[in-house]
């Protein structure tokens, strides 16, 4: 516990919260002379007056609240005291206004207490609801080993969570597991990795890589607002380049969109996010890399970050179901944070399969349409490529959308829609432009706002490319930030009612 402090915390900027300090009265000898003989020599032991280890420091400079067990300390099991203090620490970090670093190592709720402790887990859970309702962020980092009521509390309801390398963690112990079942527990599953890659948990990090994750995401919530945009780029049209540009037909639009050479999602984003932590699947076992979610800035600007992945969905992860369910957990993660959020759309196409059906894709869709619709945060979409179907409108309801010159955006593939309406797929170019699927006969009707040039295409200028579409991202969001919400959601909704007021 203390070489975990030491890494992660300024030079001597831990000060602990004691039990005094925080009420908590302790359980005074309620659980017989026994139980008091072994809390006593834990204390001896471990050096700590309870398992868990609270009090506040600060990160690279940012304040912040600490939560720690100490396994030393009867396996950093909990009892009631050590729940209380858990829960005094939670609301005096929201009381003070700051997020909490949390890192349990438990057997979970300790024996000698019985009961008494284990109902105590709704309260503690109540307590960290309590702190993300006031928009303050959780980073919990799971040791080993991490099971029971502390697994089942604060260890699974961070706003992000990363576990120690290959730590156990999971509900019940392998030991009790067996015990109970008579089957020895499969090998591998109740650990951190296994986790992060069934979307349970956000990632794995060593301890000597903690200090900048921890960082990444407090720094979020303390970025100054001033000098958003950065410095001004000097774009290399000019308006004499920008006519040139011209709009380009339709079907040629949706051919460069194929070219595998046309800079993919992660590219802009390697060009465009600083401080960047990204979070892996839904934190409720789903996962997908069809979408990349992640807590960054944006340039200078602080955001969510919901993108989909192009070529993660060309190598096999399906845009299905558990990747909508990420994209949500975006959304919900921009207005519990205050974030502005910013959507990147760029896909062949939803998932087609019973499992995708069985999952409920359609559902998916549609709760991310009426999500993005209403939500109260700054949004922008961006239009990187191809605009495919239902899976690609998911993404693309905000209060400005971004398009590349050659994005477009079709209700399907346009081989499909051609068969539907000629009954072959040879007509898909005449489609194409039938459907007017182009960006810039989307800005046409307003449902863009801002097309971007590409000179003449993407694939051949990827830097100045990325850089100009980085850039007007950066502009559209820091106009959006100056403008007030009632008349910014306003527009938002008559955006897709032809001008019709919605109250």
């Amino acid at each position: 516990m203390t070489a975990l402090l030491d890494a992660l915390t300024d030079t001597n900027s831990f000060q602990a919260w004691t039990a005094a300090e925080l009420s908590v009265a302790g359980h005074a000898g309620t659980f017989g002379e026994e139980y008091e003989q072994e809390l006593a020599d834990a204390r001896d032991r471990s050096g700590s007056a309870e398992a868990v280890v609270v009090g506040q420091a600060t990160i690279d400079g940012i304040p912040v609240a600490i939560i720690v067990s100490d396994f030393a300390f009867l396996a950093g099991s909990v009892g009631t005291d050590a729940c209380q203090l858990v829960i005094a620490a939670f609301d005096r970090a929201r009381e003070l206004g700051l997020p909490v670093f949390a890192s349990p190592s438990s057997g979970g709720t300790r024996m000698q207490e019985g009961t008494a402790a284990f109902v105590l887990m709704a309260d503690v859970a109540a307590a960290v609801k309590r702190l993300r309702a006031r928009g303050l962020g959780l980073f919990v980092w799971l040791r080993n080993p991490t099971t029971g009521g502390v697994m089942a509390t604060w260890g699974s309801l961070g706003t992000v969570t990363f576990g120690q390398p290959q730590a156990l963690a999971g509900f019940l112990g392998p030991r009790v597991f067996e015990m109970l079942s008579g089957e020895t527990f499969p090998a591998g599953i109740q650990v951190t990795d296994n986790l992060c890659e069934h979307g349970v948990i956000d990632g794995v990090v060593e301890l000597e890589h903690l200090r900048e994750r921890v960082s990444n995401v407090f720094r979020l919530s303390t970025n100054s607002p001033t000098d958003r945009v950065g410095s001004p780029y000097v774009d290399d049209l000019g308006p004499e380049g920008l006519a040139r540009v011209g709009n380009p037909d339709p079907w040629d639009c949706v051919l460069r969109t194929r070219d595998p050479q046309r800079p993919t999602t992660q590219a802009l984003l390697a060009a465009s996010l600083n401080h960047s932590t990204r979070l892996h699947g839904d934190g409720e076992g789903n996962r997908s890399d069809a979408i990349a979610l992640y807590l960054a800035q944006w340039n200078a600007t602080p955001a969510v970050v919901v993108a989909q992945d192009r070529s993660a969905q060309q190598d096999g992860c399906a845009l299905g179901p558990a990747a909508l369910r990420t994209a949500r957990r975006g959304f919900s993660l921009a207005v519990e944070l205050g974030l502005p959020l910013i959507t990147v759309v760029d896909t062949p196409g939803a998932e087609l399969s019973v499992n995708a059906e069985q999952n409920g894709l359609a559902g998916q869709i549609a709760q991310c349409l009426a999500e993005l619709t209403l939500l109260p945060v700054p949004t922008v979409s961006v239009l990187l490529g191809m605009g495919c179907g239902g899976g690609a409108l998911a993404l693309m309801p905000a209060d400005r959308v971004v398009a590349a010159a050659h994005a477009w955006v079709s209700p399907l593939p346009l081989e499909g829609a051609s068969v539907i309406r000629y009954r072959t797929a040879d007509r898909a170019a005449q489609m194409a432009r039938d459907q007017r699927i182009a960006a810039w006969q989307l800005a046409e009707i307003g449902v863009v706002d801002v097309v971007v040039p590409e000179m003449p295409d993407a694939a051949q200028e990827p830097e100045s490319f990325l850089k100009r579409l980085s850039h007007t991202v950066s502009v559209e969001l820091d106009q959006l930030l100056q403008r007030d919400e009632a008349s910014r959601l306003a527009a938002r909704a008559r955006r897709y009612r032809g001008g019709v007021n919605v109250d």
